[in-house]
């Protein structure tokens, strides 16, 4: 497999640390809110990744934090007249809700910054002690990116255009301003943990390197998460910890690209902000997933109500799929076709297609069009009305394998219907094996009414919610 790499611009071939085991880190929220559509594209396409991966045989550790100490929270709770910790756990409560509906596996292990304050202190306390981040009278201390020579390599900026936007705040104590904060002194009221330094809490970007080391190491393969993440985050943390650790924190680096909004980026301040929910709300979580996983992650997506309506269609069409399969199997012909063999190599060469396109970076558009053709194969090949049961259980094991590593087609839950309507699809039957049509038209529309929808096959009576 082939992934793009941020950190030398190109594809590589992934090669793992250890023979068949993958260690990932993948950057969580910051939970003060719900998360918004923008959030949904990372967790939709490393959660495809990580099933990718497992799928090939690997054995994956996936490590995705919460951010659940931070400036952004504390404001939330001073804004609710409650306290940090509240605050973060109701909307890590939130954020379960939400991508549990767009089908988001655990990953191995989701720890929180806070449960991690100890080793967020012995990383700073080695990085004081080598000399590249300094204590100052307020409690504050910093890191200092002049001392680490290979600064700005994943932005792949020298330090001196990134200083250009620099600048030191009101109350900093920094000496220059693209110092960073690795541990923030508390004011008044603040949520606080005792250091070497004072009573504070940890920066953003240290608390990352923290949970990359203790629950996966000095080294990983793989780290990714949002394009926005580059900088200064992501390349906060190749400095602070490769100069306290003294080896490469992370071989390869993968970033989604952008999520616009009718072809607009994203921003509270233009009023085109949506959350999961807001959007799940209207058109239901796996749409969003679909979205997410529509297009190469690498390149920017566009969300918009025309958009999100195509990507229910689409899914309707493989929901229409399966279900012909469901019917097949249960009511089609004990019989094989001759040309069964035949069926069989075509839509076993469909695997092949997606393979290629998931080892090239990850490029799940394709491997989408190739369950797209898989279809196409399974309703010219293998439903119709000499549907084989035989050919239709293996066309139906080859469809839920594709899209289970893509996480699609996960709703298919058996739709029971009440005893009133059952009685009354028997009684349509009976009408239409005494020719009384009109009677059998009757209770088809008196049907439709309440949502269901009838098709005869020469295998039976089929049905549908509207």
């Amino acid at each position: 497999m082939k992934i793009y790499n941020t950190l030398t611009r190109r594809k590589e071939e992934l090669k793992t640390i250890t023979e068949g085991e993958v260690k990932i880190y993948a950057c969580g929220p910051t939970v003060y809110n719900y998360i918004h559509i923008g959030n949904a594209r990372p967790l939709c396409v490393f959660d495809t990744f990580r099933r990718y991966l497992e799928y090939r045989g690997y054995k994956v550790n996936f490590v995705q934090n919460f951010t659940d100490i931070d400036d952004k929270i504390i404001k939330k709770a001073l804004e609710e007249n409650s306290d940090y910790k509240t605050v973060s756990e109701k909307y890590i409560e939130e954020f379960w809700k939400d991508v549990k509906g767009m089908n988001f596996r655990e990953a191995t292990v989701h720890p929180k910054a806070t449960e991690n304050i100890d080793e967020i202190i012995s990383i700073i306390s080695t990085l004081v002690e080598k000399g590249y981040a300094y204590p100052v009278e307020n409690g504050d201390v910093y890191f200092s990116p002049k001392k680490f020579a290979e600064y700005g390599k994943l932005s792949h900026q020298p330090l001196e255009d990134l200083e250009a936007g620099a600048r030191i705040n009101i109350g900093e104590l920094k000496k220059e301003p693209m110092d960073f904060a690795l541990w923030k002194g508390a004011k008044p009221g603040e949520p606080y943990w005792d250091s070497p330094w004072g009573k504070g809490r940890p920066g953003w970007h240290i608390e990352c390197s923290a949970m990359v080391r203790r629950y996966l190491g000095d080294t990983i393969d793989i780290h990714c998460g949002g394009q926005d993440l580059i900088f200064p985050h992501h390349e906060n943390e190749i400095a602070q910890s490769e100069c306290c650790n003294g080896v490469p924190f992370a071989n390869y680096w993968m970033h989604n690209g952008y999520i616009n909004i009718d072809n607009v980026k994203m921003s509270k301040s233009l009023g085109n902000f949506f959350t999961v929910r807001d959007v799940a709300e209207k058109y239901g979580y796996e749409p969003i997933r679909y979205l997410m996983i529509s297009s190469q992650y690498r390149s920017p997506i566009n969300y918009s109500v025309d958009i999100i309506e195509q990507c229910k269609a689409s899914l309707q069409r493989l929901y229409t799929c399966r279900d012909n399969l469901d019917f097949a199997i249960e009511n089609g012909a004990d019989t094989i076709p001759d040309n069964a063999d035949e069926i069989k190599n075509l839509l076993s060469s469909r695997r092949e297609q997606f393979i290629t396109a998931m080892d090239d970076d990850l490029n799940t558009a394709d491997a989408i069009s190739a369950v797209f053709e898989l279809v196409r194969d399974i309703n010219t090949n293998v439903i119709g009305e000499n549907a084989s049961k035989e050919l239709a259980q293996f066309a139906a094991e080859f469809f839920d394998e594709l899209t289970g590593v893509l996480g699609l087609v996960y709703n298919r839950k058996k739709d029971d219907l009440d005893g009133e309507i059952e009685a009354m699809i028997l009684a349509r039957q009976n009408a239409r094996k005494e020719k009384n049509w009109a009677e059998a038209d009757k209770i088809r529309d008196e049907l439709k009414a309440q949502g269901i929808i009838l098709e005869d096959t020469p295998q039976g009576v089929k049905w549908h919610r509207a």
